[in-house]
């Protein structure tokens, strides 16, 4: 086996890297938000949930084909799975344009980093999308839009 099969880490002493950590938490997120279990990902995408851990974990590098299969299974663009990524990582990892990395969406502005990621913000999603008649969810989006302070 070549060295680097034989390294599927991040790095030499067997931490994962802080990109498959990044993709990991935002496979998690999404899921999460889906309010889909690991189970139910992994049946999807021929997969034990421990693999689909392994993943959202970071321990396993997402390859091509499978952030592929991931994207139609969580319904996202692939570019999600990059989405607010860290300058300094995304800098370090291809270039960057106007303070940007390059191949990368921009950041949201307002988000903390925990945002989306609170229980408060995973329920509101999901009792969101449980609604079932689109002008109702068209007229709760504007409702809460329009509780937000322009600024």
């Amino acid at each position: 086996m070549p060295p680097d099969e034989a390294q599927p880490r991040g790095d030499k002493i067997g931490k994962p890297s802080p990109i498959d950590v990044h993709v990991g938490a935002r496979i998690r997120l999404r899921r999460t938000l889906l309010g889909m279990s690991q189970e139910r990902l992994g049946e999807a995408l021929g997969l034990t949930f421990q693999q689909v851990q392994k993943y959202e974990r970071g321990a396993n590098r997402v390859g091509a084909s499978r952030l592929f299969d991931l994207s139609r299974v969580l319904d996202v663009p692939i570019s999600f799975f990059f989405d607010d990524m860290p300058a300094p990582l995304a800098g370090s990892h291809g270039g960057q344009s106007h303070g940007r990395a390059l191949g990368f969406a921009e950041s949201q502005e307002g988000f903390g980093d925990d945002t989306m990621s609170r229980r408060e913000t995973l329920e509101l999603v999901r009792a969101y999308y449980r609604i079932t008649d689109p002008s109702v969810r068209k007229r709760v989006f504007d409702l809460i839009k329009s509780l937000v302070p322009e600024g």
